[in-house]
């Protein structure tokens, strides 16, 4: 079922929290811990545009299809990987009218201006926090963003963009400090996590989700923030 705009304005900058919730209540087992592998599917859906309407029709669908092989009546699904083909299908099947297509330039807020403001403040806090020089251009950009957040609260495209930019400039930052070891083990980590579902995926979505569960991992190790405002809280 469609969802209202009201209902559409509050999901979509719930992206990753209305996804979580969705498998969870698919799966059926009250609370399950999405793994980082999880976490990097999501962030590839989101990236690549995937409505958040397609995302959930998948998982929905996904699930049906293993209540339906009585094979699998003792085994639990533990992974969003398993779901990536449905959800692909389900974006195929969506028109680009449909109203999960929409972006950030086309909604309002569901947040106040407070949130973001605090969110603002808290993300150049914790960049500071790193400790390091090479990041203090970057929290004094988020200064200035949030001196103007009444004029950006307006312009949601243009202020995720400009996080975008200093997030990846961030990234950049915090993997040029790890060491080779350090870069080895988020190696290693990744193809332990992708190694069951390799199959499931194209060599395009394989290249996106790698790079969105390594850049995660570095995020993670080295503390810091994500400034996007999909993870306002």
């Amino acid at each position: 079922m469609t969802e209202s705009p009201a209902e559409f304005h509050h999901n979509y900058f719930n992206y990753f929290t209305e996804v979580e919730e969705h498998f969870q209540r698919a799966r059926g087992t009250g609370l399950f811990l999405l793994s980082p592998l999880d976490w990097a599917l999501i962030e590839t859906w989101k990236n690549s545009n995937i409505p958040l309407e397609a995302v959930l029709r998948g998982i929905d669908t996904a699930f049906e299809k293993w209540r339906a092989r009585k094979q699998n009546a003792r085994r639990q699904v533990n992974g969003l990987a398993w779901c990536a083909q449905a959800v692909a299908e389900e974006a195929a099947a969506l028109s680009e009218a449909s109203i999960g297509g929409r972006t950030a330039a086309e909604l309002e807020a569901p947040f106040s201006l407070e949130a973001l403001q605090n969110h603002l403040a808290r993300i150049a806090a914790e960049t500071r926090a790193a400790g390091w020089t090479e990041l203090e251009s970057v929290a004094a950009a988020i200064d200035t963003i949030a001196a103007g957040a009444e004029a950006f609260y307006k312009k949601l495209e243009e202020l995720e963009q400009r996080l975008t930019a200093l997030e990846e400039k961030a990234l950049a930052t915090a993997r040029t400090r790890m060491s080779e070891e350090q870069l080895f083990e988020s190696r290693q980590a990744m193809d332990a996590e992708l190694r069951p579902y390799r199959s499931k995926f194209t060599t395009d979505q394989l290249a996106r989700l790698e790079r969105q569960f390594l850049d995660r991992w570095v995020f993670e190790r080295s503390h810091l923030p994500r400034y996007s405002i999909f993870y306002l809280r």
